[in-house]
């Protein structure tokens, strides 16, 4: 009986989550009207991405948008990133060029690039995106900025992933998914924790209010969710999820060069306040003792109540999960849910294990 009143209740507690959830996955779609008229910096932090910017620089030079700029920041890069740049500029007002020469209390520091970029930025609205982005439509800018208000000062976007073949892609579009799923959620909530920084915008006046990323400087990563953690209130902060207003990025396409992402991501967490902490820690221990109680319950009590509780969390988490998926153009995934979950929450404590024994300490 223990074992059923502990399976049981993990499960009280994981769909409490998906209730949470719920407030983005059965959210009313109210589109805002972009607006097109008033001045935006869109920022580019661009390491060794030459390729990737003859490609995507056109891209954003033809949102349609009366009014903005494109600042442009080479960190430092070994390859032909800043010819790339350059080359654009000539016919192309538009184009403003940061050259960051490595630092030596700084070296190879994304935040520390972004932050000469920041200062050049002449507009107080800021959207930020990453080279290997690509944004769903013309209105991506404008749709996304629109989201400003007196009050709003932070948006927080949707940064997916191209679709391709094979499983590596799918699991990476589904924790793409289960990411997005909270922290949309969370900001419903009142709760802001997080956002990706494909796809991020706030104002000039937000960033100098907490003074940038000075209290997270000297980590590798975090300008864009350790910055959101800490800058973002119940009420300043809102979300922008139109299908015109995605990016789209190239997924990684080995095994080892995912883990090193997810390494340096996870990696951030452990510097969030303690109230999210605790809610993502509390999530992510209902998901593994859900998994763990389950199989145990299978073995020791009868199967029939072990399976009836079961299917009632999978199928609690199939309505949640694929109301959000459906939002967040990746339908495809909806069948594999439960396989790709457990997955993930073993791939993800192998991170965890495996960041408690090493220290990242370069974005590049």
């Amino acid at each position: 009986m223990v074992l059923l009143y502990a399976l049981a209740s993990v499960i009280v507690i994981n769909c409490g989550y998906y209730i949470l959830f719920s407030k983005f996955s059965f959210l009313t779609s109210s589109e805002i009207k972009p607006e097109k008229n008033y001045p935006v910096s869109l920022i580019v932090c661009a390491k060794n991405e030459a390729e990737n910017l003859k490609n995507h620089i056109p891209l954003w030079l033809e949102q349609d948008h009366e009014d903005f700029e494109l600042i442009l920041i080479d960190d430092a890069s070994i390859d032909e990133t800043l010819e790339v740049m350059e080359s654009f500029q000539v016919d192309n007002p538009k184009i403003q060029i940061v050259k960051v020469k490595n630092n030596e209390a700084f070296w190879g520091n994304k935040k520390y690039a972004l932050t000469l970029g920041l200062k050049r930025a002449k507009n107080q609205r800021l959207l930020f995106t990453d080279a290997d982005c690509k944004p769903a439509s013309k209105d991506w800018l404008a749709t996304m900025t629109a989201q400003f208000s007196e009050e709003k000062q932070l948006i927080l976007g949707y940064g997916a992933y191209e679709k391709t073949s094979g499983l590596l892609n799918r699991l990476i579009r589904f924790e793409t998914l289960i990411t997005a799923l909270q922290y949309f959620s969370y900001a419903k909530a009142n709760i802001p924790y997080m956002g990706v920084g494909r796809n991020l915008a706030y104002t000039a006046k937000l960033y100098y209010d907490n003074k940038g990323f000075m209290s997270h400087i000297k980590l590798p990563s975090g300008d864009d969710d350790l910055f959101v953690n800490e800058a973002a209130t119940p009420t300043n902060t809102t979300i922008c999820v139109s299908e015109k207003a995605f990016t789209y990025s190239i997924p990684k396409k080995t095994w080892k060069a995912w883990w090193l992402q997810k390494k340096r991501h996870i990696s951030t967490s452990k510097h969030y306040k303690p109230i999210h902490k605790f809610l993502l820690s509390l999530f992510y221990t209902s998901t593994v003792l859900f998994w763990i109680l389950s199989v145990a319950a299978f073995v020791f009590i009868d199967w029939k109540i072990a399976a009836a509780l079961v299917l009632f969390r999978l199928i609690f988490q199939y309505i949640i999960v694929g109301k959000a998926a459906g939002k967040l153009d990746a339908k495809d995934l909806i069948a594999f849910i439960p396989l790709f979950e457990l997955f993930l929450v073993c791939y993800q404590m192998s991170i965890f294990i495996s960041n408690s024994r090493t220290k990242q300490s370069r974005w590049k």
